[in-house]
């Protein structure tokens, strides 16, 4: 029996970003009864060790709440509590497998005693934390050492970009024998029986009337760049921005900086959790815009070369590792504008650049691929 441990999502089945998407998505496509996975929990209130089922257990790590600090403070804690469940019950094969750079040099300090359990360290540094605009000079330093710290320390390093790996492997070439690269995977969804009429009608949408933003509503995703071009463009479709609007500190800031809400064009929707609606509205969208320019291969990208015909990338190696020649890309000069008032050119591409994108994801990025290669590290 294997023992997989993961920490520093905030937990599974959790509707936030990234590492909750793809820590559900990872457990609940392994299908392998020989291998328990425990999953660490961000919680501010009391909770008890959950059995999901008879392979996935949930630990709950309680903060005060989940500010900065608090997700420093959960990853200590995650990594202690890993070395004592693994020491109580006489765990002999296991790994720890570590999300994102919070531990700083805790990793380090913990390593004899979790080698000396028999664990195996994953690490996965994600994208470049220390780029974030919302951190100011201390949080970028701690990102900068923690990634030294924690990429040192590892047994082995996942990447889930090209990109990433690029960067780890010419910052850190001692450690290139143990780094390896490993995407996210996308979703497939059965659309047969489902009322896609209905569910745009929900989201008062039209098919193919409307171009698609969905992502965290932070400055680095480009959302202020992407909406002054979209306003500056003659598209004669909507701009949806599915985003955490009620709980992002950006937004107002957006607002008042764009203008947006002047132009009809522009809709917010505050955040589509149900899995199938969200892959209709992706589905029935004229064309995708991802601007995320910090991070591996993100989630929602991988999803919309699945489903979206057309997609317009902002111009970063990790995003075209990913979406190669099948997407379009724009930077910082007025290159989305021009893009998007070339409205024939779009008509005339986008089926072709679709069939692109679907073989790619079917090529690259399906779940069976990825739980293939987890697998082999996972041995």
């Amino acid at each position: 029996m294997k023992h997989v441990f993961i920490i520093g999502s905030r937990g599974y089945h959790e509707n936030y970003g990234g590492w909750e998407t793809f820590v559900t998505n990872l457990v609940d496509n392994y299908n392998d009864s020989n291998t328990n996975f425990y999953i660490s929990k961000i919680t501010t209130n009391a909770e008890e060790d959950k059995e999901v089922s008879k392979n996935i257990k949930i630990f709950p790590i309680r903060v005060k709440n989940e500010g900065s600090f608090n997700m420093f403070l959960y990853s200590l804690r995650s990594i202690d509590k890993v070395i004592k469940y693994i020491s109580d019950n006489n765990i002999k094969k296991s790994y720890l497998y570590i999300l994102g750079l919070k531990s700083l040099n805790y990793l380090s300090l913990k390593r004899r005693k979790l080698k000396k359990l028999g664990v195996t360290i994953l690490v996965n540094p994600d994208g470049l934390e220390f780029k974030r605009s919302k951190w100011g000079f201390v949080a970028k330093t701690f990102f900068l050492l923690s990634e030294r710290f924690m990429l040192k320390s590892s047994d082995t390093i996942v990447c889930d970009s090209l990109g990433i790996k690029d960067y780890v492997d010419l910052k850190y070439p001692k450690l290139k024998e143990k780094t390896t690269y490993i995407a996210y995977g996308s979703n497939t969804f059965d659309f047969k029986g489902v009322d896609e009429a209905n569910i745009l009608k929900e989201y008062n949408l039209k098919k193919d009337n409307y171009c698609l933003m969905v992502g965290r509503c932070v400055p680095e995703n480009n959302y202020e760049l992407v909406i002054k071009e979209f306003m500056n463009s003659n598209i004669k479709k909507d701009l949806v921005i599915i985003s955490n609007l009620k709980s992002s500190n950006y937004f107002n800031e957006l607002v008042l900086k764009t203008e947006c809400l002047k132009d009809k064009r522009i809709k917010f929707i505050n955040g589509v959790y149900d899995q199938l609606k969200l892959a209709v509205i992706r589905k029935n969208a004229y064309l995708y815009i991802h601007g995320h320019s910090v991070g591996g291969t993100n989630p929602s990208l991988i999803e919309a070369l699945s489903l979206t015909d057309l997609n317009i990338l902002y111009d970063v190696s990790f995003n075209k590792y990913a979406g190669a020649d099948s997407c379009l890309y724009f930077k910082e000069d007025n290159s989305l504008t021009e893009i998007l008032n070339n409205s024939k050119e779009l008509d005339k591409i986008r089926k072709e650049k679709g069939i692109m994108a679907k073989d790619i994801v079917k090529n690259n990025f399906t779940w069976d691929i990825i739980i293939d290669k987890y697998k082999e590290i996972f041995k």
